[in-house]
């Protein structure tokens, strides 16, 4: 077919649905029905698990294999970035890590307590698949948007995702509700393997309509292992002579440590921390307030779009950071089911927005280049290693006191050292890093 003019709205639609169908991921894996099943498999009255000889609280267990999983795709995805923009195939790495997410997912419908080694290891590369197919749908944002349209598309990626995800989810509450035991499990994992369908089948429209990536031939080397390296000290090299990106990008580090990690926690939070009456009530509040957080995310996204238009991207991400934090300490006393709604509100309002916010800001930072790729692994990388910290930290603490609360709190210190360090980005940009 035709290859899609850059800006054109066929072009980018096509890449904003490419959320609308791997968005279910982390809204039906990450943060409802897996958590809410897990639960259900290892209560809180009795959460250790026996794991390769080891015996680990359930959360801080869970807590370790997303850490384990986010420090694979961190070594992975700046090799295959590199490659991809060498090669000029950065679609097909996309589609590889898009189907390995979607069949894990599908895969997760054999995870019982009986069988807790299999159901690891599909939600490990569940992870895998997620994240490392998300370093190239990133990548992709300069190559098919004009630098005036990436902050509107951004949100409108996140905002499709939202809607999309939400949709499911309400399948799945639907599957769900009102059933007890063991026909409960069984919905839940009918969700899991939903999920793995609809990512595929959705993802088919994006793939359809964007290219291949920027193939340079000259560049093509027999050793594209060490093309990967060889592009990732080029562009270490060129952070370090633009002040600006530098200053950002280890801002960003630092605040999504604790942003990416609240996301992957929360409903684990919600499911051994706040005092539900019964199950059912557990099951639908749970999963309530995770609707909640989607459906207002969709309105924060949106504003901190229009706010980042009025006031500039760094500060309107200085000031979410600020909201991060006071909800850090908020979390700490939240024991009631009322509680967990009201912050679930206000999680929701400030994770769309940060989100979308920070893809476009690195976006519109990055100098003029071809492999961009290359560029966005660095981000990709300061997520997931970030990621890694943070999880690592929170399943340590919440291993030794045997309390989320504790390891929750915590994460406020990330989120006041980002928005001090967001404070020292230079307006405008500078040609040297200090």
């Amino acid at each position: 077919m035709a290859t899609l003019a850059k800006g054109s709205k066929k072009l980018t639609n096509a890449w904003a649905f490419y959320d609308w169908a791997n968005s279910v991921y982390p809204l039906v894996i990450s943060s409802s029905i897996f958590p809410l099943y897990y639960g259900f498999l290892f209560p809180k009255e009795n959460p250790n698990i026996l794991f390769l000889g080891y015996e680990f609280k359930s959360t801080a267990l869970i807590s370790f294999v997303t850490a384990f999983a986010f420090l694979c795709v961190a070594f992975l995805s700046p090799i295959l970035s590199g490659i991809a923009d060498f090669a000029g195939n950065k679609k097909r790495f996309m589609q590889f890590f898009c189907y390995l997410g979607a069949i894990s997912c599908i895969g997760m419908y054999w995870f019982t307590a009986d069988n807790i080694y299999f159901g690891i290891i599909c939600f490990f590369f569940g992870l895998i698949g997620f994240w490392g197919s998300l370093v190239f749908y990133n990548s992709y944002l300069p190559d098919i948007a004009y630098k005036e349209q990436q902050d509107s598309l951004s949100a409108k990626g996140y905002s499709m995702g939202y809607v999309g995800s939400v949709i499911l989810l309400l399948v799945n509450l639907y599957m769900i509700i009102g059933k007890e035991g063991e026909e409960a499990l069984h919905a839940m994992r009918m969700a899991f393997a939903m999920t793995g369908i609809w990512w595929i089948l959705f993802a088919q429209y994006a793939f359809w309509y964007l290219p291949k990536g920027n193939k340079n031939a000259d560049k093509i080397t027999k050793d594209v292992v060490l093309n990967g390296f060889r592009e990732l000290k080029k562009v270490q090299s060129q952070l370090y002579q633009n002040l600006r990106l530098y200053r950002y990008l280890v801002a960003f580090f630092v605040y999504s440590m604790a942003v990416q990690t609240v996301m992957l926690v929360a409903t684990y939070f919600g499911e051994q921390e706040i005092n539900w009456s019964t199950d059912s009530e557990k099951t639908t509040g749970l999963i309530i307030s995770i609707l909640v957080i989607q459906l207002v995310a969709v309105v924060g996204a949106t504003l901190t779009s229009k706010a980042s238009e009025k006031f500039g991207n760094i500060p309107t991400l200085i000031v979410i950071n600020a909201i991060w934090a006071i909800i850090c300490v908020f979390a700490y006393f939240v024991t009631e089911p009322i509680h967990f709604y009201v912050t679930a509100g206000f999680v929701g309002l400030v994770m769309g927005g940060i989100q979308a916010l920070s893809r476009s800001t690195y976006s519109k930072f990055l100098p003029k280049t071809d492999d961009t790729a290359s560029f966005f692994s660095f981000y990709d990388v300061a997520e997931k290693i970030g990621i890694v910290i943070g999880m690592a930290i929170y399943g340590t603490i919440d291993q030794i006191t045997g309390s989320m609360r504790n390891a929750i709190v915590f994460l406020m210190v990330f989120f006041v050292a980002g928005l001090l360090l967001l404070l020292r980005v230079p307006k405008n940009e500078t040609s040297e890093a200090e």
